[in-house]
């Protein structure tokens, strides 16, 4: 037997052992959906988890939600009108995000490799690009100018560190991402001289940590670097991100981030900051943090077998819509997402099982060797932590299955 990640707070059953989603039935779900497999968002939970933040955080900094982590088109509505703005990766996603309702000037733009017809999306909807590097600052510049548009620009920062502990480290050293810390300065001299109206920094260090303290650590350390190179420019950034970080529980022994120990030393680090920064807005940056605790992967199992003393739960879905669940996305060592059988939700464990999906690959495991109550064919597995990096981060084509459904209840 090998154990599971702790079940999100919040998810009960109702009389009958069936596990509730928003007030609702996971069966009942899965027949309103026509079918599984079905992502399932509970809307209280992502304005539960916002107020959560709101209330551990300094009143002047900014929420912004980076919707690479679920850009389902009902969720992204709904947090429209939680969060003070949204952050972009794609066109695709600057798209989504205006018809969000969420006003342009309160979207950035992040990410290497955009292309000149994105760039041009982002200045002539007003959205803020975040420039990832001086090649890119030439074209933004040359398109608006074609445009006869101001730009709205902030450079995105490779900082001089990392965030230790983090599952994916976004700065410090050779990267991708941002502009070396060194070569800011001049780039952004460079933007103003240009006429551009220069919105600040986007320092992000890393994601998925959950020791509060090493977060801490890293927002002191990008406030200062954010101040140090104000003070090189001579001027007053309008905007730092300080990216986000605060990971979620996925994993035996994982323990949730304090959010109000990150908030309490944000607020020190905001009190004491360089005074050339005293006029600056600060936001973070989350997108897994919010989202990720308030989604559920509905998928019912299609046979019942036993090879080599080994019992198999054989489901219509598979890696092919949880990726990560499967150990297949950024892990090194694959360990078990929280996982239940829905209509027993809570009961003991009377078998040890593994939980796998319809393709044909033996990476196509949702559970691997764990213990359950008694499942059967038509039964319905329940694997959670499926709002973020779930049905968009996944090899959806892969076998040419259905995509799966997606609901936001509750709302």
């Amino acid at each position: 037997m090998k154990p599971y990640g702790p079940i999100p707070p919040g998810f009960c059953a109702d009389p009958d052992g069936m596990l509730l989603i928003g007030g609702d039935r996971a069966e009942a779900l899965a027949d309103m959906a026509g079918d599984t497999p079905l992502f399932v968002y509970d809307s209280a939970m992502l304005t539960a988890r916002v107020a959560e933040w709101r209330a551990a955080m300094p009143v002047e900094v900014q929420l912004h939600y980076a919707m690479k982590a679920n850009p389902y088109a009902p969720l992204l509505a709904f947090m429209a009108g939680l969060v003070d703005g949204f952050d972009v990766a794609s066109g695709g996603e600057l798209k989504a995000a205006l018809a969000s309702g969420m006003a342009a000037g309160d979207i950035s733009f992040a990410g290497p490799g955009k292309r000149d017809r994105e760039l041009e999306a982002a200045i002539a909807a007003g959205a803020t690009l975040n420039l990832e590097s001086a090649g890119e600052a030439t074209r933004a510049l040359s398109i608006a100018g074609h445009l006869g548009l101001t730009p709205s620009l902030a450079v995105r920062v490779n900082p001089d560190f990392d965030l230790k502990g983090s599952g994916m480290k976004m700065g410090g050293g050779a990267k991708p991402f941002g502009v070396d810390a060194a070569e800011v300065p001049a780039l952004v001299r460079r933007l103003l001289d240009a006429g551009a109206d220069w919105q600040g920094f986007h320092i992000f260090a890393g994601s998925q940590a959950l020791d509060a303290a090493a977060i801490a650590d890293t927002q002191a350390q990008t406030v200062a670097l954010a101040a140090r190179l104000a003070n090189e420019i001579g001027e007053t950034p309008p905007l730092v991100n300080i990216g986000g970080g605060m990971g979620v529980p996925y994993f035996p022994g994982d323990k949730p981030v304090d959010a109000a120990a990150i908030g309490a030393a944000l607020a020190e680090t905001l009190a004491g900051r360089d005074p050339i920064l005293a006029k600056s807005h600060f936001a973070m940056e989350l997108g897994r943090w919010l989202v990720a605790e308030a989604g559920v992967y509905l998928t019912r199992i299609v046979d019942r077998k036993t090879s080599h003393g080994e019992t198999f739960l054989v489901t219509d879905g598979g890696l092919h819509h949880q990726l990560a669940a499967s150990g297949n996305f950024g892990t090194v060592i694959r360990r078990n997402y929280p996982i239940a059988v829905a209509s027993a939700f809570g009961a003991e464990p009377a078998e040890t099982v593994s939980v796998v999906g319809c393709l044909c690959t033996p990476l196509d495991r949702l559970g691997d060797q764990v213990a359950l109550p008694r499942a059967d064919v038509g039964d319905v597995i329940a694997v959670f932590l499926a709002g973020a990096y779930g049905f968009t981060a996944s090899p959806t084509a892969f076998l040419n299955h259905p995509v799966a459904a997606q609901r936001l209840v509750g709302a």
